[in-house]
């Protein structure tokens, strides 16, 4: 594996640099964890969606602790949907990915209590530039640059997760940028519109996507 896991630039979008709380729903951020995770062992060839079911092709190691642990449970279990997948996923993730980003040197870990017995975990960023590079991915997606794999697959993780705000678009902004981002989507296959044949992706990983896409959005419902 190369580059910044899927899910540590997911995590370091929802996270306020300076407060180091997450700005987003727990329950939205940790099964956009499953799924970031799913989609990571998708690009590396080690998962593959078929007959319904998410299956490990390659039980190899990426290197990546937090994504190896999630691949030695695919490969040991039989398979499951993706909705069985990201549910049973995404308890613990979001701990353990903190941890990694810790570790890393890129956040800091401040324990607070509040109320007087409340033990509260902030995450404030020692290295914003993991966090800008993302940023800046995303925003020359938004602006018409075309995406490779990763980004597009991070951008439909933004729209299905309803993370336009983390990117500072806020009102109108922030419906032109998930137009653009659904856009981003549909050109890659992720949503059926676009032919996988035609796509900027690999077919296994744009049926990984689009597969996840659709179990994250049944999971959160409509959206107001």
């Amino acid at each position: 594996m190369t580059g910044v896991p899927l899910a540590e630039e997911l995590l370091l979008l929802a996270y306020d640099d300076e407060t180091g709380k997450s700005t987003m729903p727990r329950i939205s951020l940790d099964l956009g964890m499953a799924a970031a995770v799913l989609i990571e062992l998708a690009l590396a060839e080690r998962i593959a969606y078929a007959d319904g079911t998410l299956t490990a092709v390659d039980a190899t190691p990426t290197g990546e602790p937090v994504t190896d642990d999630v691949l030695a449970r695919i490969a040991a279990d039989p398979p499951h949907s993706p909705s069985n997948w990201v549910q049973r996923l995404r308890h613990g993730l979001r701990d353990s990915i903190l941890g990694e980003l810790r570790d890393q040197g890129v956040v800091r870990e401040v324990e607070e209590t509040e109320l007087g017995f409340i033990h509260v975990h902030r995450y404030p960023a020692l290295d914003p530039s993991v966090k800008a590079d993302t940023h800046q991915r995303l925003v020359s997606a938004l602006t018409g640059a075309a995406p490779d794999e990763r980004t597009a697959a991070l951008a439909t993780l933004v729209v299905v997760l309803r993370m336009e705000s983390t990117l500072g678009a806020t009102d109108e902004a922030a419906e032109r940028a998930r137009r653009r981002l659904s856009e981003i989507a549909s050109g890659a296959g992720f949503t059926g519109e676009v032919s996988l044949a035609d796509s900027v992706v690999r077919p296994s990983v744009g049926l990984v996507v689009a597969a996840l896409g659709r179990a994250v959005e049944a999971a959160l419902g409509p959206r107001s």
